[in-house]
């Protein structure tokens, strides 16, 4: 049972990893943001990433605050499933 609230976890966290590659990806094309999916991403994905973009200006045309906040997420997701997969040890379940 523990291991498969780990993989859920796991699951949803890439899936969200995913979400934002898109999103990334998708601003380079004018229209992605227009369509139903982009609008559905941009929705998921604007709250996390708005977080970075007020602290990190854009440098000219090119805006690194989606690359850093993935690697904040990749790490911040690691971190967080580490610590998911403590308390269900703690717990007795894993």
């Amino acid at each position: 049972m523990g291991s498969t609230i780990l993989q859920v976890g796991q699951y949803i966290f890439d899936i969200y990893y995913w979400l934002i590659l898109i999103s990334i990806f998708g601003s380079w094309f004018p229209r992605f943001y227009s369509s139903k999916l982009g609008i559905w991403i941009g929705k998921l994905v604007d709250p996390y990433l708005g977080i970075f973009r007020k602290f990190i200006p854009p440098l000219g045309v090119i805006d690194f605050s989606p690359i850093i906040a993935l690697f904040a997420y990749r790490y911040l997701g690691g971190f967080a499933l580490q610590g998911l997969r403590q308390l269900l040890i703690i717990a007795g379940v894993y």
